[in-house]
C-alpha cells in the first residue's frame, strides 16, 4: 500500500491549483483521510512559512473514485499579520467532492490550560497481535500497513460515565518522517478520519449499517510528531436519525494533549437492495 509520502504527493499546475496523487488502496472510495490530507497540503503550499495550520473544517460531498486524481482548488481568503485563511475545493471530473476552510496562525503568547490525558494501557502493553479489529482488523492492517495500530481491548478502556461510546487506540508511522512540522500536521489530518466513526457504533455492535464521514473538523493545539505514539481517545455522545457524531482528542506519550477532532458521519442501517 502507499505510503504517507506517496498518499500526500501534490502537483501544481497553477499558482492556486494543485492536483493529488491517486495510490493503492482496497477502499470502494477514496480515503476521506487522504483527501483531506491532501487538500490541507494544497493550502499549505499558500501560505507563508511562518504561519502554521491550527484549525480545518471540511464537508465530505460526494465519493471520490480512488482510481482518479483529485484536482485542489485553493481560494485566498485572507492574509493577516497574526492569521491567514484558505478555502479548498476537490474537484473530480467536475464536480466538488470536498471543500474545506483552514486557518493559520503564526503563534501568541497567552494562558496555558489542557484535559489530562486517560489513564490507559501504554502502546508497548498492547501486542499487535491482540490489538483487536475483530473482524476488520485484517483488511485495515492491509489498507494502513505503514501504521503501527494498537486497539485497547474494551475492558482496559478508561471510561467515563457520562460518555455513551468511547474506544481508544494508540497510533505511530511505522518509519521516521520528515523534521518539517506542517509535514507531521498533514500527516495527522490523514489519519484522523480512521476509526473515528466507528465509536458511534460501539453501542450497536450487532447493527449491520452503512457509514459515511460527512464533515471533519481539526484544531492542532501543540507541537507533535506522528511518527512517535499518539493515543487517540474516542467517543460519540449521540447517534439518531441516520447520524453518528463523534469527537476524539489526540495526546503524546507523555500525555500532552496535541490534536482534537470532531466529526459527523452518516451512520443509516443498510438498506436492502
Amino acid at each position: 500500500m502507499a505510503t504517507i509520502e506517496e498518499a500526500l504527493e501534490i502537483e501544481r499546475l497553477e499558482r492556486d491549483i494543485f492536483r493529488g496523487a491517486s495510490v493503492a488502496t482496497q477502499l470502494p472510495r477514496t480515503f476521506g483521510g487522504q483527501v483531506a490530507g491532501q487538500a490541507l497540503v494544497s493550502a499549505v503550499r499558500t501560505v507563508e512559512p511562518r504561519f502554521e495550520v491550527h484549525s480545518l473544517h471540511g464537508y465530505f460531498l460526494r465519493p471520490g473514485n480512488p482510481a482518479e486524481r483529485t484536482v485542489f482548488l485553493v481560494e485566498r481568503i485572507r492574509d493577516g499579520r497574526s492569521f491567514s485563511t484558505r478555502r479548498v475545493t476537490g474537484v473530480q471530473n467536475g464536480e466538488a467532492i470536498f471543500t474545506m476552510s483552514a486557518s493559520f496562525h503564526v503563534g501568541d503568547e497567552g494562558p496555558n490550560h489542557q484535559d489530562t490525558m486517560p489513564n490507559v494501557p501504554g502502546p508497548q502493553d498492547i501486542s499487535e497481535d491482540s490489538a483487536g479489529w475483530s473482524e476488520e482488523r485484517a483488511w485495515r492492517m492491509r489498507e494502513w500497513e505503514h501504521w503501527d495500530i494498537r486497539s485497547i481491548p474494551a475492558a482496559e478502556v478508561s471510561h467515563h460515565s457520562s460518555l455513551a461510546a468511547q474506544q481508544q487506540i494508540w497510533f505511530r508511522y511505522r518509519h521516521p518522517l520528515p523534521n518539517d512540522p506542517l509535514f507531521h500536521v498533514c500527516t495527522l489530518a490523514y489519519m484522523s478520519d480512521m476509526s473515528l466513526l466507528s465509536s458511534s457504533l460501539v453501542p450497536h455492535p450487532d447493527a449491520h449499517t452503512q457509514t459515511a464521514s460527512l464533515d471533519h473538523a481539526m484544531w492542532f493545539l501543540r507541537p507533535f510528531r506522528a511518527d512517535e505514539w499518539l493515543l487517540y481517545d474516542q467517543f460519540s455522545p449521540s447517534a439518531g436519525w441516520g447520524r453518528g457524531l463523534t469527537g476524539g482528542r489526540i495526546f503524546t506519550q507523555n500525555g500532552e494533549l496535541v490534536a482534537s477532532v470532531v466529526q459527523e458521519g452518516m451512520i443509516r442501517y443498510r438498506r436492502e437492495l
